[in-house]
């Protein structure tokens, strides 16, 4: 199983446009359904995302493939007064919230 965390901060004034292309790839998620991934994003006060998803498997996570993924990923950048970091996670303690 592969488990990627990410965070980043965005911009006081780019958080709602950060939400709604996260909020498209969910949407676009819930329509292809697929299968064996899990993904769920958290928004803090400050402005900073955190990502976290999970694959069945070692491959490339599938979400990356989506085209509101990459229309999200096209001005990140721009978006972020702390650029994203991403890394692999393990799950210390677990109550009901991951699979």
């Amino acid at each position: 199983m592969k488990r990627t965390i990410v965070r980043y901060k965005t911009a006081p004034d780019r958080v709602e446009e950060n939400k709604r292309l996260i909020e498209g790839v969910f949407q676009e998620l819930q329509a292809k359904a697929l299968v064996g991934v899990r993904y769920a994003v958290f928004a803090l006060p400050d402005g900073t995302f955190i990502h976290m998803a999970e694959a069945e498997d070692n491959a490339p996570m599938p979400i990356t493939s989506l085209d509101t993924f990459r229309a999200y990923l096209a001005g990140i950048a721009e978006r972020c007064t702390e650029q994203p970091v991403p890394g692999a996670a393990t799950i210390v303690g677990n109550y009901g919230m991951l699979g």
